[in-house]
């Protein structure tokens, strides 16, 4: 599949395009400048050493250097973001392009950017024109996953001395709202809709059916093409947006800005059901510009979704730079972004969390601890409630769900609280304050102490002291030894992936700790047909052995092995969101086809994709690292790797499963 979904809670909403745990990128090592080396005097005359080779510099102005790595390596069409220098080039580069090579699927108007579907060739010939700075992937997101936390949190305090948000608006980006629901009434201010369409079966969910609506409900979540056999998919963004500024939200005197970013894809190969929501990258560029440009009292954006995993800052990313330019925009305009860390069990967090200018928010649950499947570290900035928040879905009633889709309309919520208390301190301010009087988590983080503070408006509006820390101990996941043996991976360990509902000798896990997860890569958007009964969260596995080829063969073949079909599908939805191979290059979305993918390596990309989606697995299950990872993937994006570059690749990525 070429598009990466994200999650927002599938935008996630990951609702977060497909834009999961990714690996951060290795910063590649500094070239040692040319040296003239000398030699010392000798009886012999001296000879002229040549100078070492410096490694030539790239050209930004080389059409091959813009050009993303891997775009249409393999063959077909690529669906791409061609970003360009100037926006008013949009429409000239447009027209010539759709003459010559190209197909333009979007030319978004004053904005520096297109969208097209086009070969490798093609693309790589619309790369020629001086007035393209770079073509990259238009990458998918997917809804993250999704109560007595607002007393946890002090909103209840907050409430009685009469500061519930009036004045203020938050701005949700997601799968849309019910706008019927009681929730929600006089609170909408506006709606929009960002929904990109392909052939291949991806649908809007606008209601007039385009790829963009402004007027009327624009981000009506009960439309047809939001119901799949009586179940709403787009119930996540109504959810989110409760948890803000219902009702029986956080801030419930504030108004609303539902955005709707999802797409309808209509594939079971890459959804693991019929359908599913994904939001691309293009789609919520414009959402973010659209707020932007919005005049309305905003106070915070909410993005609970999410796309690749960074162990670091992305700033310095083509997706990260994009995306943080926009975040600091709405920051000097006093407006924060908060977007969902991520629920991957991952220390490190999801895009665009990573972003440095991002609130990222991390998920505990009503016992003050740290939600074991939510990532963690120090890119995080808050902790908040995210374990059985209920809030309201479409068809006028509520349910339960858990994760730090949950988690960050808390945060969102409170900065509208923070700014209806004090509306002429800066953005920055309050957010520190949250942070200065959030109750510290102290925890572990790669053998280094992190303290992250969980939310506390008490302290923050109330004059209520600060409490004190709480040193929490979220089991690490550690490396484990080789083992060819099949894993046993706990069902009753909320933290580890889908709950193996078939093994009589486990309990049944209780609605606690069964969070739903945050959007990811290429993640679909998880369902409940009985309200009030959480989703079972998608994230990492907690073994932490190390599984042959072989023996993950086993595993995938439909009832052969040891871990459900349910936890597996898991496992390969989050190495979807992960890798820049699988499913872009080759596809490995369903259990026939990454059975396919480990057992025909009869070429050597065929061997590389079988040894990367081997590590993969191991990741997914509990095993750290993804350095060897990364560099693997970089031969294989290459567009003309060399036979000895593949087998070097494919050699180190075996090291690691051994």
């Amino acid at each position: 599949m070429r598009f990466r979904p994200l999650i927002v809670s599938t935008i996630a909403l990951a609702l977060l395009p497909l834009s999961g745990p990714a690996y951060a990128q290795d910063p590649a090592p500094t070239p040692a400048p040319g040296a003239t080396q000398t030699q010392t005097p000798t009886e012999q005359p001296p000879v002229e050493q040549p100078a070492e080779e410096t490694p030539p510099a790239e050209d930004p102005a080389d059409p091959e250097s813009k050009v993303e790595d891997g775009l249409g390596v393999d063959g077909g069409t690529e669906r791409a973001i061609v970003e360009l220098t100037d926006p008013a080039e949009t429409a000239p580069v447009a027209t010539q392009a759709a003459a010559e090579s190209v197909d333009v699927v979007l030319q978004p108007q004053s904005q520096p950017f297109m969208v097209v579907e086009g070969t490798a060739e093609e693309l790589a010939k619309l790369a020629e024109d001086p007035r393209v700075s770079s073509i990259h992937r238009d990458r998918t997101y997917t809804p993250a996953e999704v109560a007595p936390s607002l007393s946890l949190i002090g909103a209840d305090k907050v409430h009685a001395a009469g500061t519930t948000g009036t004045g203020q608006v938050v701005a949700v980006i997601d799968t849309g709202i019910d706008v019927d629901h009681p929730w929600f009434q006089g609170r909408i201010v506006a709606q929009a809709c960002f929904s990109a369409t392909e052939d291949s079966g991806v649908v809007s969910l606008c209601p007039n059916g385009l790829n963009q609506q402004t007027d009327g409900n624009a981000a009506d979540a009960t439309t047809p093409n939001c119901l799949l056999d009586g179940v709403n998919l787009c119930d996540h963004g109504s959810h989110v947006a409760g948890i803000a500024a219902g009702t029986g939200g956080v801030a419930p005197g504030a108004g609303i800005v539902a955005v709707q970013v999802f797409s309808r894809l209509n594939d079971e190969d890459s959804c693991g059901e019929p359908a599913c929501l994904v939001a691309y990258e293009s789609s919520l560029r414009q959402a973010l510009d659209y707020v932007a440009g919005l005049n309305q009292p905003l106070a915070a954006v909410n993005m609970s979704l999410g796309g690749m995993l960074y162990e670091t800052s992305c700033d310095a990313t083509e997706e990260g730079a994009i995306f943080k330019e926009k975040f600091d925009a709405l920051l000097a305009r006093n407006i924060a972004t908060v977007v969902a860390a991520g629920n991957e069990y991952f220390e490190g967090t999801a895009h665009p969390a990573c972003v440095s200018t991002a609130v990222t928010v991390g998920a505990n649950d009503n016992a003050d601890a740290i939600a074991e499947w939510s990532n963690r570290g120090s890119l995080l900035d808050l902790f908040a409630p995210g374990v059985d928040v209920e809030s309201a879905v479409p068809d006028n009633t509520t349910t339960v769900y858990s994760g730090t889709s949950m988690a960050t309309p808390q945060v969102t919520g409170a900065l509208a609280l923070m700014r209806a208390a004090a509306p002429d301190k800066p953005m920055a301010e309050l957010i520190e304050t949250l942070k200065t009087t959030g109750r510290p988590y102290v925890y572990d983080v790669a053998g280094a102490q992190v303290t992250t503070p969980r939310l506390d408006l008490a302290a923050a509006l109330t004059g209520a002291a600060v409490q004190p820390p709480v040193t929490q101990s979220p089991s690490p996941v550690a490396d484990g030894p080789a083992d060819d043996s099949a894993p046993e991976p706990d069902p009753s360990d909320s933290s580890g992936p889908t709950p193996e509902p078939g093994d009589p000798a486990e309990p049944a896990p209780s609605p606690s700790s069964t969070p739903v997860p945050l959007p990811t890569v290429t993640v679909t958007v998880t369902v409940t047909e009985t309200a009030k009964v959480p989703a079972a969260v998608c994230t990492r596995g907690t073994d932490a052995r190390k599984l042959t080829t072989a023996r993950w063969a086993v595993e995938l073949h439909r009832a052969s092995g040891t871990i459900s079909d349910e936890t597996l599908t898991c496992y390969l939805k989050l190495i979807g969101k992960s890798s820049k191979v699988f499913p872009e290059l080759t596809k490995a979305s369903s259990l026939g086809k990454a059975y396919r993918v480990l057992k025909s390596p009869k070429t050597r990309k065929a061997k590389l994709d079988s040894a990367l989606l081997t590590a993969w697995l191991n990741w997914a299950n509990g095993t750290n690292g993804t350095t060897a990872l990364g560099a693997a993937e970089k031969v294989r994006l290459s567009s003309k790797p060399t036979a000895a570059a593949l087998k070097k690749a494919t050699s180190n990525i075996l090291k690691t499963v051994k």
